[in-house]
């Protein structure tokens, strides 16, 4: 995994960037805005963290493949 802005990732979460940057700030990463990127390692420490904070009970979701358009040759 590359690096990804926080935005990408506040919108696969499905919550706002605020919330993504704040809980960031808690784990001691520094990111100035929403645009701004994070390593792999720090994204796999935001999704743990993420985890626990909302019970566990709904897995990270999967990177998804961009969709098929209609109409293109199989």
């Amino acid at each position: 995994m590359a690096k990804v802005r926080v935005y990408e990732l506040a919108k696969e979460f499905g919550v706002e960037s605020k919330v993504v940057m704040a809980k960031l700030q808690e784990l001691g990463e520094f990111v100035r805005s929403a645009s701004s990127t994070i390593e792999a390692p720090v994204v796999r420490k935001l999704t743990d963290a993420l985890q626990q904070g909302s019970g566990g009970g709904k897995p990270a979701p999967a990177r998804k493949a961009a969709p098929a358009r209609p109409g293109a040759p199989s």
